[in-house]
């Protein structure tokens, strides 16, 4: 899942989930046509608690 992340000033807007990073990028077009030139954006990848922790066991395995 991702989550889309649209800053604009000091405002974070969070749009989302989305079941791929290319339907983001999709809605990005629309969602930019309401924002300042200067807004930032980005694409976040939303991970699960349980994924996150065999990742970090997998890290800490291979520093071993």
């Amino acid at each position: 899942m991702y989550l889309l992340l649209i800053r604009e000033g000091l405002a974070t807007r969070y749009v989302g989930p989305y079941e791929s990073p290319k339907h983001a990028a999709d809605d990005l077009d629309r969602l930019l046509a309401d924002c300042d030139a200067r807004a930032r954006w980005q694409i976040h990848e939303l991970q699960s608690p349980q994924f996150r922790g065999l990742r970090e066991l997998a890290a800490g395995m291979a520093a071993e």
